[in-house]
């Protein structure tokens, strides 16, 4: 089977690592020409374990290759980025239609088109599928089109994509059967076959549980912050109980889902989306809620940020919620020095060098290399150390060594 995968990032590179894995050939289409480059030397542009070594051997082996443009192929899986339109919360599809409008010229009869982006309720009934219908194709007979959202975990990507039960969303029921043969290639959990709106909502709400429940979390430390009460032991309490599972709160929610997918829903249906998005406001104001604890623990002076990236042991720094933090120390004449050894960013630089002279450490992401400091270093660098720890992943430091976290915020 010939793939072409429009989109290589975090979702597309991986799904077209595992297809060339398991003997299919593979376009990979991507409208940076850079990616392109690096991926036909064989090299990847992004960090996540276990792709590395595949496309190199896959590109060795002539099964993978990168274009700026599509090609013939069996099956054509999107896998482009779906931003929100802030003004009105809704999805923003116009990757989404160029990269459709971009495979017309290369479609033949029997090929099966598959939208992995995650999209709003409705899309592909009421944007996708007229685009290949104007075309001339009848769905269902001479093509093939299904949703199929990605539902994996940054770090475990590839582990999750062949092992996860699978959504598929056809338009039509041949639809998910043409598209269920696609990920029979590699794919060892369930293939679930429904409609296409069953398979959008789905996704969607996944993500939205989640959201809200970090909410819950979130809403929970400004209580417990201002009451007086230790919100990390209220969390580890309630957690004994066999049905309760409480969520971690943090400085925010970013990435490229749980920030923007429950707008899809609300968008649909404001007058009945009320939880979810207050659950969305409540993870907006975090960075704000960080900041102005940062404010009362140092006034001024120079801030170690530890972390950009949304998601620990990642390079994935979309929708972090840091940026807006950061941001708002500077434009409060803070000084910034970012330590973050997964996110290239040549202004960034290591734990010596942002800690130096520095007033705090402030923890905006769980990298493991942020769980066991050199507290010697920070001792030696800091005239007085104290560390903010926004994701509780420091549970100790030395006696001359400040940690504040969601659990004692009150006592400042």
């Amino acid at each position: 089977m010939k793939i072409c995968i429009i989109g290589q990032g975090y979702i597309g590179l991986p799904t077209a690592a595992l297809f060339t894995k398991n003997h299919c050939e593979v376009v990979g289409v991507d409208v940076n020409e850079k990616v392109v480059e690096t991926l036909n030397q064989g090299k990847i542009h992004i960090e996540e374990p276990g792709i590395g070594e595949i496309i190199k051997k896959a590109v060795e082996k002539g099964v993978y290759s990168a274009s700026t443009t599509p090609v013939k192929a069996d099956a054509f899986i999107i896998t482009v980025p779906t931003p929100y339109i802030a003004e009105n919360y809704t999805c923003d599809l116009s990757y989404v239609i160029s990269a459709c409008e971009s495979i017309l010229p290369y479609l033949e009869k029997g090929n099966t088109v598959i939208v992995e982006s995650t999209i709003a309720p409705m899309s592909m009934d009421d944007y996708v599928k007229p685009i290949f219908e104007k075309a001339g194709y009848t769905i269902g007979k001479d093509l093939y089109l299904a949703h199929c959202p990605e539902r994996v975990l940054p770090g475990k990507i590839m582990y999750e994509l062949v092992h996860n039960d699978r959504i598929v969303g056809g338009i039509t029921p041949e639809c998910s059967i043409k598209a269920s043969e696609v990920y029979g290639q590699f794919v060892e959990g369930a293939l679930m076959k429904t409609e296409a709106k069953t398979a959008e909502l789905s996704k969607c709400m996944e993500n939205t549980f989640r959201d809200v429940n970090i909410a819950l979390a979130n809403e929970l430390t400004k209580i417990c912050t201002k009451i007086g009460v230790n919100a990390l032991d209220v969390i580890e309490m309630a957690n004994k109980h066999p049905r309760v599972n409480l969520h971690s709160p943090g400085p925010g929610v970013g990435g490229h889902c749980l920030a923007i997918d429950p707008y899809f829903i609300y968008s649909k249906a404001p007058e009945y989306a009320k939880i979810i998005k207050l659950a969305r406001d409540t993870n907006n104001s975090m960075p704000e809620f960080v900041y102005e604890n940062v404010k009362k623990i140092t006034p001024n002076g120079k801030i170690a940020v530890l972390g950009v990236a949304y998601k620990g042991n990642t390079g994935d720094d979309r929708e972090s919620p840091a940026y807006e933090i950061i941001a708002k120390l500077k434009e409060d004449n803070y000084e910034i020095s970012i330590c973050d050894p997964h996110v290239a960013n040549e202004e960034y630089v290591d734990l010596k060098q942002s800690t130096k002279d520095a007033n705090l450490i402030l923890i905006l992401c769980d990298h493991d290399e942020f769980k066991d400091l050199d507290y010697d270093l920070i001792k030696e660098n800091m005239e007085k150390a104290i560390i903010f720890d926004t994701k509780n992943i420091i549970k100790e430091v030395p006696e001359d060594i400040k940690l504040y976290n969601y659990g004692n915020l009150f006592t400042f």
